[in-house]
């Protein structure tokens, strides 16, 4: 049983076996208080869909595989912006915004049935970018259809720093 537990309070909050190389150049602009400035907001958004049918893999956090905070953290890589590795840690990141404030580039979280955290990166329209879980693959899924609606937990802006 403490290893069932064990592993589902990990799903998503694997440490990655390779370093986490950020894609391209980190995106510069003038900075919105508070918060990542939105181009680097936009580009997080936009390097996670880059990443669209990549495949789950518990623990990546590059091309060829991520879980979902590898994902968060990867795209993260590439905007400049500095994240934790783990769902968890993410969590406990930046700035809280109210579920109606959510906009591209905030990270949602939410709890589903296998997973104690999950994490995604928003994309605008109650849409967010995620790698769902062993056998999927990133994709993108709406914030108001289930599971993830009634698992939501809400939403953190990551600062610039």
């Amino acid at each position: 049983m403490a290893a069932a537990v064990s592993f589902v309070l990990a799903a998503c909050a694997g440490t990655s076996e390779r370093a986490i190389s950020p894609p391209a150049s980190p995106a510069r602009g003038s900075a919105i208080s508070p918060g990542v400035s939105r181009p680097r907001a936009a580009t997080m958004a936009d390097l996670a869909q880059s990443m669209i049918g990549q495949p789950y893999r518990f623990g990546g956090a590059a091309p060829g595989g991520f879980d979902c905070s590898g994902l968060v953290a990867y795209a993260a890589a590439g905007a400049g912006v500095r994240v934790p590795r783990t769902a968890l840690e993410q969590f406990s990141a930046g700035m809280p915004v109210a579920r109606g404030e959510v906009r591209s580039g905030d990270l949602v979280f939410m709890h589903l049935a296998h997973k104690e955290m999950h994490v995604g990166i928003a994309i605008g329209e109650e849409r967010f970018v995620h790698a769902p879980s062993k056998g999927g693959r990133v994709r993108i899924d709406s914030l108001d259809a289930p599971p993830y609606a009634r698992g939501y937990l809400g939403a953190r802006r990551l600062s610039a720093q």
